[in-house]
């Protein structure tokens, strides 16, 4: 039977078949080409990037690790946080006192019912909720305390709460996992002094 032929028969399937048909082959040419990428990837640089667990909860790239939670807002939450984010142009720059964050954003889900919060940090799980206790509760239960049923920062329910709203990735990439917040001062420190010598030598 030629090409023609089997592309033929192939339409006479109903529409649900094809649908599945196409969807398998579409999986399994993204899967070889995975497989294939994998065989002659770096061994090394695989094993630098290889996915483990946060601790508690979450997922782990070498040094970095993974927090999204989605949170039930109560009523005119998502308007007092919009109002708050707006007075501060959006920049949450004093969260970099808790000393082991990466990044972290906030969106509002399902017409401001829902807040969507994600956050990569340094570290294990427990120490980085421990973190933004010590460091910045305040800041922590300002923000939170827009959410229903927050039992605030220092409580020793947060954890479970926060365990309860938690989705952890399925895939985790971080494009240089060894790379802690401390080390990335330490580089930027390094590369403004070497710039001053360079210009004092000019």
């Amino acid at each position: 039977m030629s090409e023609t032929d089997l592309h033929a028969k192939f339409q006479q399937f109903p529409d649900a078949v094809r649908e599945k048909v196409d969807t398998a082959l579409s999986d399994a040419v993204i899967a070889l080409k995975l497989k294939a990428a994998e065989v002659l990837a770096d061994k090394a640089e695989m094993a630098e990037h290889a996915v483990t667990t946060a601790g508690r909860i979450g997922a782990k790239s070498g040094e970095v690790s993974e927090l999204t939670t989605i949170l039930p807002l109560k009523p005119n939450g998502a308007a007092r946080l919009r109002k708050f984010f707006s007075l501060v142009g959006g920049n949450l720059a004093g969260a970099g006192q808790v000393g082991t964050l990466h990044n972290m954003r906030f969106v509002f889900l399902d017409n401001d019912t829902k807040l969507l919060f994600a956050t990569a940090f340094d570290g294990e799980w427990d120490p980085y909720i421990d973190d933004f206790a010590t460091k910045i509760p305040e800041f922590m239960d300002y923000l939170f305390g827009n959410v229903e049923g927050w039992p605030g920062i220092t409580s020793p329910d947060v954890k479970d709460f926060i365990v309860k709203y938690q989705i952890p990735a399925e895939a985790w990439f971080v494009a240089h996992p060894g790379l802690t917040v401390a080390e990335g001062h330490r580089l930027k420190r390094q590369e403004a002094a070497v710039q001053r010598f360079l210009s004092d030598l000019n």
